[in-house]
């Protein structure tokens, strides 16, 4: 479910003409991380038609796998809601995830044998920058994607 909208009901608020973002509610049942999915590429392509800001197929893709990665871990370990904020600026888009375990997930060293516990490794990949933080309740990540795609 968005939150903070204006009234064209779309869930997309602009804080200054620069940036644009939305957050959004998820529950853990099943379908959870593939509406994360489906709400980050709507954003973005909003993004793309109403401001007329390049997003390329390769921002969209990685701005999927990021949200995928994201909820997934949330979803697997924290109990409570989720929630999930997008935010485009000129340079980023950031996928900030909250929920309510306070653990602060590490990634695990390169293990070719082992089975699952890859995203937090994937997401560092991918990502820009980052950014782990304890809230008073649960943690907030920040994964910041570049908007530009490389030469």
């Amino acid at each position: 479910m968005p939150v903070g909208s204006h009234d064209d009901g779309d869930g997309c608020t602009e804080s200054d003409g620069r940036m644009m973002q939305t957050g959004y509610a998820i529950g853990g049942d099943d379908g959870c991380i593939a509406d994360a999915r489906h709400h980050a590429a709507a954003f973005l392509e909003r993004v793309r038609t109403g401001q007329h800001a390049s997003v390329s197929a390769r921002v969209m893709d990685l701005t999927q796998l990021v949200v995928s990665e994201l909820i997934t871990n949330a979803c697997k370990y924290a109990p409570g809601p989720v929630l999930m904020e997008l935010r485009v600026t000129p340079e980023t888009v950031d996928v900030i995830v909250w929920d309510s375990d306070p653990t602060v997930p590490e990634a695990h060293a390169a293990d070719a044998g082992r089975v699952g516990q890859h995203g937090l490794e994937i997401v560092k990949a991918v990502a820009q920058d980052l950014q782990i933080h304890q809230e008073p309740v649960g943690k907030r990540i920040t994964a910041r994607i570049a908007l530009s795609d490389p030469p």
